[in-house]
């Protein structure tokens, strides 16, 4: 999610729709034009030259204007507008140009999305230029008395005009400060123009608004000629309706790929990150990182050593993705890697920083699936595959890609956070002698380093620089006493802060409450070590902070929707002094607002997008750090010497890492989010650390896009920070690519040359800092450092301490294979745990896709076993003739009387089943097991009869209160044809008719009923389909199945009767008087 530009027809056509409402009728635009597409050589497509003109008869009687619509700069400059055109001729103009490849400055890209327009007679006086863009603290309007292409360096020449976060634009403000050189008969109607658009410009989150040149005619008529314009993505919840359906379209030069497409929708269906962007689909190197900052990372390595022309595709999963959008991820970059072979083979790096909470096992599964799927593809095009993975679970995850790897022959290279983030890459290229591979067996441990010898007397450090006295800090910075309330409930995330605090020996732990408005107030129970706490969950935010009033840190959950509600919120209680929002996805203009109203309240913030921050032996925000092994692996409990500073919050894991293995460890981290305008810039925490004694020398890993690092190069200029900052900006590679890519993070993209990562690097090595010459060696570098530090005494190492050990949950123990116990319950019919409920094995989705029936759902969960299609239909047909008997059956007898009692619909339905039994509906278990036992027996039907007679026992399934042989029940004629027709063999409905024929020569209604043929015909069902064994048969009558079936049926009666009571509004019931016999004396 990001800002993103929009074609010049959607803007003209947004501007064309809401302009009238936002001028209050003052303005109006006329046609925004047509957006021509290839689909016009396509005859049979939607869109044809003749349904153009159609739809916009204009065409033909005016004199028009057509140019690509593909985000391409200096259109005129290149030769690609047309003018003055009559339609044939516009047509014509475009359609030479259609899908043909064109060059414009140094990319060259094909032309397929044209724009015609009316054209507007003007002279050149009548040209305007303006702009509207936003910045951290102000929008800013660019406004000049002449436009066109010959405009020139609009930034030196434009009068400007800033307006604060929050401030209204009036007319007066704009022909005071915009338009002193318009005449003053166009001023007033100009203006109102100028606040009108800035209106459009703000109700529709636009973050930049171009119009060169903006004509005012002699009518002062204004119209717009030319546009580009930006949109927040992020504000699609607030401003779907009023964009309607926007295309996002690509760069000029960078075709759209179908695959892109692919990956954008699973991305907009999921809580992960996925993103993919593909720059050349015929080269070498080819990543699958996860993570927005390592994706970049990486990206950048690839380019500095060299192979930048042969990187493939920039992208990320990240964010917990499933093992079947890994599946899917990884299978698409595979199927775009075995598209072009290549004589000398290609790479996949698969790597990442290290996770916070994604298990990189269950992701693994999904890639595991997509290399076998893929393996002879792999060798056939020579595709080399390194990975380096770390994270929860990654031994096993490493464990399972390897031994995949050797089943498949496929030769895979895997590395954890032992080895540095990049360090495959050099390996991948040939470029470094491989390392070993780890041993994984065990997760990686702390990193085992020796203390640094002093070659003399330890010199007298130099000491905490005394901070200026107006010295003042919006973060405040945490202590072992600080403690927090958490908004949402984030079960996880607070376990994982209690089992921090708990290692850092904490006295209490860091968070006091939780708030989550649903379900009323209640306690939630958390493990302090090995104990049980339990912690309040308040329904609002005012009465948690008025019951923890020494809670100073608001940690806010909440979704991107309703994040600048709640942050607002707590900002209004002043014990509140520092609020951490996570959600990514916030819209800039709520990020600002947010901002603004900190700002003035004296509140430290960090994010939106972020992790959160850390700060060993005092507190941890969040999920930052990831889980405890990663905690006791970069030795995070106890503080070092080393604080930093990071964009990306998955990169904010591996500078732990880095920081852990090149000096005694991390002060305090926090990473401020990936978004334009963090919450807190880098100035604000290296001012702190700088004041502060225990850091000692500070890191900064900052990004391409904003200019907040010079703001700390002038710092340290100034002489305001004089501690060593080693620094690094990601995004060098972008230099490599033709076209612009947006990175990762909605901030990460540079809007001019001082926002790229080269320059910004290269301004940091100038002013003093400590800049390596690439990612790869920014550990080498904090190790030089550090060791410069120790050497000048201004750092004293300590012999590490005992690693503490805090309890590992039952859950994520069992996951990892270290305990087991026994199940409370066994289940073996159904499973909801993957991707799929399952049914008997078989999927949801296959459920439907086979049109198994109702009837195959009940054979799956009932007999665990998909039965022939005979069967599931005579089940079905068993559920339609036993589903009701009319209203005087007790069953539904029951339940009318319950349901006009007034009790609800569960209620009345069990009221009627608890009549089932012997005397109703219970008779086919026990009619099932006397008839099979009789036939399997031998004996005569006749001597059976006698037999039963003898012994008192009533046969089961014989009877009927009206029905006989001369008029028959048509329930029974249906089962048996069905029956007789379908099965293989019916042995004991041919039994039970035999004895039919006896009993109604002694009274014509001793027929087999309905229950006695439901019961015999689906014995010999189950007897002859094959799926059962005579003793699973003999089980399924045992277990009371056939019952089952009736009361399955049944139900969808008594339902009926319960809804046809209330639909009949009918009162409660009393049994009429003349319908009792009441008797005072027994005879």
């Amino acid at each position: 999610m990001s800002v993103k530009p929009i074609r010049e027809h959607a803007g003209k056509s947004l501007l064309a729709k809401h302009l009238p409402e936002l001028s209050g009728g003052k303005h109006s635009m006329g046609s925004p034009g047509v957006l021509v597409t290839p689909a016009v050589l396509d005859p049979a497509s939607g869109q044809t030259w003749d349904l153009l003109l159609q739809e916009n008869p204009w065409l033909k009687t005016s004199k028009l204007v057509a140019k690509p619509d593909q985000l391409i700069k200096r259109r005129g400059k290149a030769g690609l507008i047309a003018i003055n055109k009559t339609f044939d001729e516009a047509k014509q103009w475009v359609m030479d140009r259609m899908c043909k490849e064109q060059q414009v400055e140094t990319v060259t890209g094909q032309l397929t999305h044209f724009l015609i327009e009316p054209m507007v007679p003007h002279t050149q006086e009548q040209e305007h230029y303006i702009c509207m863009l936003s910045h951290r603290y102000e929008d800013e309007i660019l406004f000049y008395h002449e436009g066109g292409v010959d405009v020139g360096d609009v930034d030196s020449k434009a009068e400007k005009l800033k307006l604060p976060t929050g401030a209204e634009l009036t007319a007066d403000a704009v022909k005071k400060t915009l338009l002193n050189k318009v005449p003053a008969a166009k001023q007033d109607n100009l203006a109102s123009f100028v606040v009108s658009l800035y209106k459009f410009y703000q109700e529709l989150h636009f973050a930049y608004l171009e119009i060169n040149p903006l004509v005012m005619l002699d009518d002062n008529t204004v119209v717009p000629l030319d546009m580009a314009a930006k949109i927040d993505e992020t504000a699609n919840f607030l401003a779907a309706q009023k964009w309607g359906e926007l295309d996002w379209p690509p760069p000029f030069g960078r075709a759209a790929y179908p695959e892109e497409a692919l990956i954008r929708d699973m991305d907009g269906k999921t809580g992960a990150s996925l993103k993919l962007t593909i720059l050349n689909e015929k080269g070498r190197v080819w990543t699958m990182v996860a993570g927005g900052g390592a994706s970049v990372v990486y990206a950048d390595t690839v380019a500095d050593y060299g192979w930048g022309h042969e990187l493939a595709n920039y992208g990320e999963y990240s964010g917990a993705p499933s093992t079947e959008e890994t599946f899917v991820y990884a299978k698409t970059l595979l199927s775009l890697m075995c598209r072009h072979k290549h004589p000398d083979g290609k790479f996949l790096i698969i790597g990442g920083g290290i996770a916070n909470f994604t298990d990189v096992a269950a992701t693994f599964t999904g890639l595991i699936k997509a290399l076998q799927e893929y393996a002879d593809d792999i060798k056939s095009n020579n595709i080399k595959i390194w990975i380096r993975r770390a994270g929860p679970n990654y031994v096993e995850g490493l464990r399972k890609v390897k031994a995949a790897s050797d089943k498949l022959g496929l030769g895979l290279k895997v590395y954890g956070p032992e080895t540095h983030i990049t360090a495959v890459i050099p390996m991948a290229l040939g470029l470094q002698a491989a390392l070993p591979e780890p041993d994984l067996s065990a997760a990686s441990g702390p990193p085992l380093r020796k203390l640094i010898e002093l070659k003399g007397p330890r010199p007298t450090p130099k000491g905490q620089p005394k901070p200026p006295a107006d010295a003042k800090h919006t973060i405040v910075t945490a202590t072992p006493e600080t403690t927090s309330i958490v908004y949402g409930m984030q079960n996880r995330a607070v376990q994982g802060m209690l089992d921090f605090d708990y290692m850092c020996k904490r006295k209490k732990p860091s968070v006091e409450a939780m708030v989550f408005p649903f379900g009323g107030n209640h306690y939630v129970k958390f493990y302090w070590g090995t104990d049980e706490i339990l912690m309040p969950v308040w329904t609002s935010t005012k009465e948690a902070i008025q019951k923890h009033p020494n809670a100073s840190v608001f940690i806010n959950f909440a979704s991107f929707r309703s994040v600048h509600e709640t942050s607002m919120e707590a900002m209004n209680y002043p014990g509140i002094k520092t609020l951490a929002i996570i959600a990514e996805g916030v819209p800039e203009q709520q990020t600002r607002d947010i901002i603004k109203v900190a700002e003035s309240k004296n509140v430290g913030l960090i994010g939106p997008a972020t992790v959160g921050g850390i700060k060993p032996g005092c507190i941890r925000i969040g999920n930052t750090g990831g889980m405890l092994d990663n905690i006791v692996m970069s030795r995070l409990y106890r503080p070092g010497s080393v604080a930093y500073v990071s964009k990306s919050g998955g990169m904010s894991n591996e500078l732990n890492n880095i920081i852990a293995r090149n000096s005694d460890g991390v002060y305090e981290g926090v990473a401020i989010g990936g978004d334009r305008y963090p919450g807190s810039r880098f100035l604000d925490h290296f001012l702190r650390y700088q004041d502060d004694a225990g850091a000692k020398m500070m890191v900064l890993l900052g990004e391409v896009g904003g200019e907040d690092e010079y703001d700390l190069i002038n710092a340290v200029k100034s002489g305001r920070i004089t501690k060593p900052v080693v620094a690094w900006c990601v995004g060098t590679c972008a230099s490599c690519f033709t076209t612009e890519v947006q990175f990762g993070h909605a901030g990460a993209q540079a809007r001019g040359d001082l926002e790229t990562a080269a320059a910004k690097n290269k301004a940091m090595k100038e002013a003093g800092f400590y800049v390596p010459e690439s990612f790869d060696k920014l550990p080498s570098t904090i190790n030089e450092v550090y060791t410069k530090l120790v050497e000048a005494g201004e750092i004293v190492e300590t012999p590490e301490a005992e690693t503490p050990q805090v309890p590992m949950d039952y859950t994520w123990a069992k996951k990892l294979g270290m305990v087991r116990k026994p199940a409370a319950f066994i289940s073996s019919i159904s499973d909801d745990r993957g991707e799929e409920l399952t049914y008997g094995g078989l999927t949801i989705s296959d459920v439907f896709n086979q049109q198994i029936g109702i009837g195959g759902v009940l054979s799956l969960l009932w007999f665990r076993r998909q039965l022939p299609k005979e069967c599931t239909q005579f089940i079905e047909m068993i559920l339609q003739v036993t589903a009701d008997h009319g209203p005087a059956v007790s069953g539904a007898h029951n339940t009318i009387v319950t349901a006009r009692a007034g009790k609800d619909l569960v209620s009345s339905l069990c009221s009627g089943l608890l009549t089932i039994g012997p005397r109703f509906g219970g008779a086919l278990d026990d009619a099932a097991k006397m008839f099979a036992d009789a036939q399997d027996s031998g004996i005569a039907p006749k001597d059976w009869i006698e037999k039963m007679k003898k012994s008192n026992q009533l046969i089961m399934g014989i009877g009927h209160r009206i029905k006989s042989l001369a008029n028959p029940d048509q329930r029974v004629e249906i089962i048996k044809n069905y029956a007789k027709k379908n099965f293989k063999s019916t042995p004991v409905l041919d039994y039970a008719l035999a004895v039919e024929q006896i009993t109604t020569r002694k009274r014509a209604n001793l027929i087999l009923n309905v229950d006695g043929c439901i019961a015999v015909s689906f014995v010999d069902m189950i007897r002859s389909c094959g799926a059962f064994s005579r003793e699973e048969c003999d089980d399924l009558m045992e277990f009371g199945c056939l019952n089952g079936l009736f009361v399955l049926g049944r139900s969808i009666g008594f339902i009926g009767h319960y809804l046809d009571q209330l639909r009949l509004k009918q009162p409660l019931y009393r049994h009429p008087w003349d319908d009792i016999t009441y008797i005072q004396e027994l005879a």
